[in-house]
């Protein structure tokens, strides 16, 4: 598979702030343990690349 970016910077801002907030929401008793799915947007905003975009053919970031 190759590891090409095709997450795009609104991308990226908008997972750090999914994750953070459902990781912060799980820590604090909020919402239960499935909330440490968190950890999943922010592993792939900042490794810029996304699974799931890359099987489907999506990109969110300009071609380098």
């Amino acid at each position: 598979m190759n590891f090409t970016a095709n997450v795009g910077s609104a991308d990226r801002i908008i997972r750090i702030i999914l994750g953070v907030v459902l990781i912060a929401l799980t820590l604090t008793g909020t919402i239960g343990a499935w909330g440490w799915i968190g950890v999943v947007p922010l592993v792939t905003a900042f490794l810029k690349f996304c699974p799931a975009y890359a099987i489907f053919g999506l990109r969110t970031c300009k071609q380098g």
